[in-house]
C-alpha cells in the first residue's frame, strides 16, 4: 500500500478553512482585517463573545473569541495571522491558493501557522456544543512575524478582563511536539549622526560610519564573549545568547565625512539570561564610551536606538499545569526547546500566563517557496483538540 493511502486525512472543514485562510494574503505589516472579520463573523454567528484589538491604523487587529462559562480558568489557543512575503520566491503553484499534491498541502501560511487557526476554526462548532466546565480562547494575532508586535496589544485586554486564562497553548509548527523553552530577541537600529566635512580634512568632521564600525565589533565581541563563557545550555542550538549585525548603510560619497550610519542589530538570549543586563552592556558602552568620543569636538552628535522588537523568552517548567497536560494529550515523553522564538514568550511574561508551543507542521518549511504542511500533521492537530476538549468538559 502506498504511503499516500496510509496518510491520516484531516476533515473537510480543516482544508476549507485553510483554503480561506490562506487566499488572505495578510503579509506581514500590510492590512489583515478580511482575514480577521471572516473569522470573527463565522465564530460570532456560533455564539462566541469575540473582541477586537485594533493598531493604532485600525488596518490590522487581533481577535479574541471565547466560548464557553464566565469562570476563571480555560485555555487560550493562539496562533498569528501574518504570513511573510513571497516575492522573489520561485513557487510551483499560486502561493495564496492552497494546493494538494501527494501527502502535502502547499501555501503560503500552510504550515506557519494557518494550519493550526484552521484547525481552531474548524472545531470552533464542535467546541460550541461541548457543555464546557471552563472557557475557551482563540487568539488570532497580527504582524508576529516582524517582532511579534500584535500580541502585546492582546495580552493587555486580557489581563484587564474580570477571568483570568489558566493556560495558553501557541500553535506554531512544532510537529506537534511539547516546547517549553525558546530564546527571546532584541533587535533595533542603532542612528549614527556625525558631522560632514570634507575627506581631506577628517578632524574637522565626525565620521558616522567609523564610529558604526566600531559599534559593530563591539556587538561581535559580546557575542564571542558569551559564545566563550556562557551561560551555555547544550539543548539550544546555538546553545549560547548570541549577537548579530545585520544591515549597515551610511555616507554619501567617498569624498565626504559621512554625517549618517544605520546599523540593524539584534541579540537572541537564552530564556534565564537576564535581557536587561544584555541591554546594560550595549547602552553602557554607547553612554560612556562611543558618544563621549564622538562628542570630543561637537556636542551635536550621538547615537540614537530604535527598538524594532523586544521579545521576552519562553522558560515554562515541566511541573506547570500547561506542560503536563499537553504532554499527556500528545503522548511526549519530553519537551523541547528551539532558538526561533514565538508569541508564547510574550503571553508568559505579560500576562503571566503559563504557556507551551505546540502545534502542526515542521519550522523547516516555514518562509520557503512551496511552503507545505503535512496533512497527517493536521489530521494528528485535531486529534489533539479533541482530546483538549475531553478534559474541558464537565464529566
Amino acid at each position: 500500500m502506498s504511503a499516500a493511502n496510509t496518510t491520516a486525512m484531516p476533515s473537510a472543514a480543516t482544508l476549507d478553512w485553510l483554503a480561506k485562510l490562506i487566499s488572505h494574503p495578510s503579509v506581514s505589516l500590510t492590512p489583515n482585517l478580511a482575514l480577521i472579520e471572516q473569522a470573527q463573523s463565522y465564530l460570532e454567528s456560533l455564539g462566541y463573545l469575540c473582541a477586537v484589538v485594533f493598531d493604532e491604523t485600525r488596518s490590522k487587529a487581533n481577535l479574541y473569541a471565547t466560548i464557553g462559562p464566565a469562570v476563571d480558568g480555560g485555555v487560550i489557543l493562539s496562533g498569528h495571522s501574518d504570513v511573510v512575503p513571497v516575492e522573489g520566491q520561485n513557487w510551483a503553484s499560486d502561493p495564496f491558493t492552497t494546493d494538494i499534491r501527494g501527502d502535502k498541502l502547499y501555501g503560503r501560511g500552510a504550515c506557519d501557522m494557518k494550519g493550526f487557526l484552521a484547525c481552531l476554526l474548524a472545531k470552533a462548532e464542535t467546541f460550541k456544543n461541548a457543555d464546557l466546565r471552563v472557557p475557551i480562547h482563540l487568539a488570532f494575532t497580527y504582524d508576529e512575524e516582524v517582532g511579534c508586535l500584535g500580541v502585546p496589544s492582546l495580552v493587555e485586554a486580557i489581563n484587564a478582563l474580570p477571568h483570568k486564562p489558566a493556560m495558553c497553548i501557541v500553535g506554531e509548527p512544532t510537529n506537534m511536539q511539547v516546547i517549553t523553552q525558546h530564546k527571546g530577541k532584541y533587535s533595533a537600529r542603532a542612528h549614527f549622526t556625525g558631522r560632514s566635512g570634507h575627506s581631506s580634512l577628517p578632524g574637522e568632521g565626525v565620521n558616522a560610519v567609523e564610529f558604526a564600525s566600531e559599534f559593530v565589533v563591539f556587538l561581535r565581541r559580546l557575542g564571542q564573549k558569551f559564545r566563550n563563557e556562557g551561560p551555555h545550555d547544550d539543548e539550544f542550538v546555538p546553545n549560547h545568547t548570541t549577537f548579530h549585525s545585520g544591515v549597515i548603510h551610511g555616507g554619501t560619497q567617498l569624498n565626504i565625512i559621512p554625517q549618517n550610519c544605520y546599523v540593524d542589530f539584534e541579540f537572541r538570549n537564552l530564556p534565564n539570561h537576564d535581557r536587561n543586563e544584555l541591554k546594560g552592556l550595549i547602552f553602557d558602552y554607547l553612554d560612556n564610551t562611543l558618544i563621549p568620543q564622538m562628542r570630543e569636538t561637537y556636542d551635536d552628535v550621538g547615537v540614537e536606538i530604535e527598538v524594532v522588537s523586544d521579545m521576552p523568552g519562553l522558560a515554562t517548567g515541566d511541573d506547570e499545569e500547561v506542560t503536563r497536560l499537553v504532554m499527556e494529550l500528545t503522548g511526549a515523553n519530553t519537551t523541547g526547546k528551539v532558538s526561533f522564538g514565538t508569541e508564547a514568550g510574550v503571553f508568559s511574561a505579560m500576562g503571566d500566563i503559563p504557556t507551551v508551543v505546540c502545534g502542526p507542521g515542521s519550522i523547516e518549511q516555514a518562509h520557503k517557496p512551496d511552503e507545505f504542511i503535512e496533512l497527517d500533521q493536521l489530521a494528528r492537530c485535531e486529534k489533539f483538540l479533541d482530546r483538549l476538549l475531553a478534559v474541558l468538559v464537565r464529566k
